[in-house]
């Protein structure tokens, strides 16, 4: 199963529209995370104590770790998010937070090294930026999560700029990153 963590914001989110094109071309089931209809938590003192405590004692049946559990089982990740400020949307971190637990998506071994547990074979991170865009604070904290933490082997980075800078005609951009996919 393809699981496709969507962040996009806009109804015509061109980041969205580039990422089910790349789903159309990997085929098969996927299923969609929506952020914005998520109701994402930072991890309060309460929550965090909660989370620890539940993760001491090997119990993950707590809701909040279905999202974990489903990262981990997927066979491969696509992530839509639109580059803001140089980084990703704050929704895109909040889910980083919440699916990030011990025991689930990694485990540490005898030395304190991370191991990861996910099943993925491969990470897509689809992006789109309004000028030039800049992978060490999006595209590069995914991949080196994915690759050195999750156990996920390979991330791809797929992205359309300067879609805002004037000269540039974006619906040509997004239409030849598609077709180039």
């Amino acid at each position: 199963m393809v699981l496709y963590v969507n962040s996009c914001v806009r109804e015509d989110s061109r980041t969205d529209k580039i990422a089910r094109a790349v789903l159309d071309k990997i085929g098969g089931e996927n299923t969609e995370v929506y952020l914005p209809e998520k109701e994402l938590m930072p991890l309060s003192e309460e929550r965090l104590e909660k989370r620890t405590r539940l993760i001491e004692a090997g119990d993950y049946s707590d809701g909040m770790f279905d999202l974990s559990k489903q990262f981990a089982k997927a066979d491969k990740i696509v992530f839509s998010a639109p580059y803001w400020d140089l980084s990703f949307p704050s929704l895109l971190k909040l889910y980083i937070e919440n699916i990030f637990v011990n025991g689930i998506v990694f485990e540490y071994d005898s030395n304190g090294v991370p191991h990861g547990l996910c099943k993925a074979d491969e990470v897509i991170y689809v992006t789109t930026a309004g000028g030039p865009y800049i992978a060490d604070y999006s595209f590069g904290y995914i991949k080196d999560l994915a690759v050195n933490y999750l156990g996920i082997p390979n991330a791809t980075l797929i992205k359309a700029e300067m879609l805002d800078v004037e000269g540039f005609d974006a619906d040509e951009i997004v239409k030849n990153t598609i077709a180039n996919l």
